[in-house]
């Protein structure tokens, strides 16, 4: 947020009520396509007998920020199982460092976006509370963020960036171990993690239907109003801009590499 507030960004992928808060801020930057839905999930430590968000009041739950969607989601299944606030010790945290203090008992349990619940998953010290798309269905997490002066400016670069995360999200989707290693390589992760966010379950996290909806803004601002994270709606015009999206994705063309050989 404070480099594209100092220009030294035009472009980022960002939570989706920071983008809020740079608008309301006065920060010229529109949403201009969505990074993934779902992806997201609430891990228990492992020997946790909580099968519900009722089961962990007065238990230590991290978030990665109060500006995070992860935050808002869950503040919205507390109202609806009637769950307060102060019932339960938010802490937040950087998202690595979240499956580290989970194994050591700091916390009792975290919601971020993958890869980090996958990986306290395959370590035997977590356990999956709540995947988000069986309780948000759809959830958005990042979103692309562009500056009014870029898309002023350098349009056709806008649109190359918009049409390669489309096109590079259907080859995702229709290529899923492959995407595993390669996204491995390139966020320098265990590829057996990937491995397991991408397919277990399979629906875990989709990179489809990114063009953003004018109903998903709105419930996320609204939530953001109530909680007292945002101090107005501001109106999607203003926000938004979905000019730059496909009306047709193909999967992107990439040519692979031989198989690495085990030693």
């Amino acid at each position: 947020m404070e480099s594209i507030k100092a220009g030294r960004l035009q472009a980022a992928f960002l939570n989706m009520p920071f983008a809020f808060k740079l608008r309301e801020q006065g920060v010229g930057v529109k949403v201009c396509y969505l990074g993934h839905r779902d992806g997201s999930t609430l891990m228990v430590r492992k020997d946790s007998p909580a099968r519900s968000l009722k089961d962990l009041r007065g238990k230590r739950i991290a978030i990665p920020s109060k500006l995070s969607n992860q935050n808002l989601i869950l503040r919205r299944l507390m109202e609806k199982e009637g769950v307060s606030p102060d019932e339960i010790e938010w802490v937040e945290l950087t998202p690595p460092d979240m499956p580290g203090a989970l194994a050591v008992g700091a916390v009792d349990g975290f919601f971020v976006g993958e890869p980090h619940p996958a990986r306290s998953e395959l370590d035997g010290t977590g356990r999956v509370l709540y995947h988000v798309k069986d309780i948000w269905p759809r959830f958005i997490s990042c979103c692309l963020v562009v500056t009014d002066k870029l898309i002023a400016e350098r349009r056709p670069i806008v649109a190359d960036l918009v049409r390669g995360i489309a096109e590079s999200g259907e080859w995702a989707e229709t290529h899923r171990l492959d995407a595993a290693r390669i996204g491995a390589a390139f966020f320098r992760q265990d590829e057996r993690v990937v491995r397991h966010v991408l397919t277990r379950p399979p629906d875990r996290v989709s990179y489809r239907r990114l063009t953003p909806e004018d109903s998903d803004l709105d419930t996320i601002q609204d939530l953001g109003v109530r909680m007292g994270l945002f101090a107005r709606k501001i109106p999607l015009s203003e926000i938004l801009d979905r000019s730059f999206a496909p009306t047709t994705i193909r999967a992107a063309d990439i040519q692979l590499g031989p198989e690495p050989i085990e030693p």
